[in-house]
């Protein structure tokens, strides 16, 4: 795995779709986000889940594990995010014994 550093998926996107919730839902409490951070660090907002990622990066892609909360309970899983050709962000977002779901984002 690669460092960070100028890694072109670092910063700040905002989740604009996915297959599982509608935008409604994807901006229940806050505006939907993914941040990607330098420091092997990044979070996640959207409906009811938060959720702390640890960062591995490679060229085009980043995998990440998560822990946080899905309507006040503990939930976790993994995922990844890579740039499609269009200049959005697809991610692949699994939670532990639950569903997996495609989100898209776009820059913020």
């Amino acid at each position: 795995m690669s460092r960070a550093v100028a890694h072109p998926l670092l910063g700040k996107w905002r989740i604009v779709a996915a297959d599982l919730w509608d935008r409604d839902y994807l901006d229940l409490v806050e505006p939907a986000c993914i941040t990607f951070g330098e420091g092997g660090r990044g979070e996640f907002a959207f409906g009811a889940v938060h959720g702390d990622m640890e960062l591995e990066y490679a060229a085009s892609i980043i995998f990440f594990t998560w822990a946080g909360f899905d309507e006040m309970d503990d939930v976790s899983g993994s995922g990844s995010a890579e740039l499609d050709d269009d200049g959005t962000l697809e991610i692949e977002l699994s939670f532990h014994l639950g569903d997996d779901a495609t989100l898209k984002a776009c820059r913020s």
